[in-house]
């Protein structure tokens, strides 16, 4: 009678082993796994001295390429400018760097160098921590991506057009008293930066294979395929990119120069031009995102 009232009211019936398989304790497991936050996997151990690490190595990256990047970034401009040669404003601002080592390091010019890599670094880092950290992955994890690309590309264009509008007042033409950037040459600058960006963040993860495939394992014992592509794709990519640096300098140099005079202008300078800024991109997206990778890794790992 019970099983007829049971049927006709649409209720489910109970079987002898729905009654014996119920567990209370496998019903309050999930219950409370059901309530708690994704938060609760993420990986945070440690996370303020991994914090701490990413500001170490995108320091020591920082401070090692600084200096010749500032050597060679002021060398360019003055020479686009006519205020100096590359030659001799390389020599004269060596020569600071040997004997005054202490006026050099502590020059606005340097300061806005070391901001400016130190700041591009610590973006990656930050990605590769944050990456790390939500998907409960290993503290010294390394991320590749639209993310990593945008942080590192946004924080890179942003100071550094901030350090050549800078540069460009500071070391302009000497007869000319300092002006406001135009936009067209942030905009040439902005684009060789994003080209620069995407060689030094992108690029290498694809052309590490293929540079793999080719180098012997002779070679491959004293560079590795990625550390030779993080140092050969952005040192490339400067024969595209010095025209569009080298256009933008001379739009603010000279305001009312023809179109044709700024064709000569470029191309005169152009071969040797972007080989200081392959001497430049080599250490600064080479050498420093090859320091800035590995002290982060051997500190994370450390921690973990």
């Amino acid at each position: 009678m019970r099983e007829d009232r049971s049927r006709s009211a649409g209720l489910p019936q109970e079987s002898p082993s729905s009654t014996k398989d119920w567990n209370p304790q496998a019903l309050t497991e999930t219950i409370n796994h059901v309530g708690t936050s994704d938060a609760s996997s993420w990986n945070t151990r440690k996370l303020g001295l991994r914090i701490g690490a990413d500001v170490a190595a995108a320091s020591a990256a920082g401070f090692l390429v600084a200096p010749v990047i500032t050597l060679i970034d002021r060398g360019i401009i003055e020479n686009a400018s006519g205020r100096n040669t590359l030659g001799g404003s390389l020599k004269s601002s060596f020569k600071e760097l040997l004997f005054r080592p202490q006026r050099f390091v502590f020059s606005k010019p340097f300061a806005l160098i070391f901001s400016l890599y130190f700041g591009t670094y610590m973006a990656a880092n930050s990605i590769d921590s944050a990456f790390s950290t939500i998907r409960a992955q290993s503290a010294s994890t390394v991320t590749a991506g639209l993310p990593k690309f945008a942080a590192t590309s946004t924080t890179n264009l942003s100071l550094c057009l901030y350090k050549d509008s800078r540069f460009t007042q500071m070391f302009g033409a000497a007869n000319a008293a300092p002006r406001p950037v135009p936009t067209a040459t942030f905009a040439l600058f902005a684009l060789r930066d994003s080209l620069t960006i995407f060689a030094s963040f992108n690029l290498p993860a694809l052309v590490a294979p293929h540079l793999s495939q080719r180098m012997g394992e002779s070679l491959q014992r004293y560079i590795s395929s990625a550390s030779a592509a993080q140092i050969m794709t952005p040192a490339a990519l400067q024969v595209v990119s010095t025209p569009l640096h080298l256009l933008g300098l001379d739009l603010y140099n000279r305001e009312r120069a023809e179109w044709r005079e700024r064709a000569v202008k470029v191309t005169k300078d152009w071969a040797k031009s972007s080989l200081a800024r392959m001497g430049r991109i080599v250490p600064a997206f080479g050498i420093g995102g090859v320091v800035n990778t590995r002290v982060r890794s051997g500190l994370m790992k450390r921690l973990e």
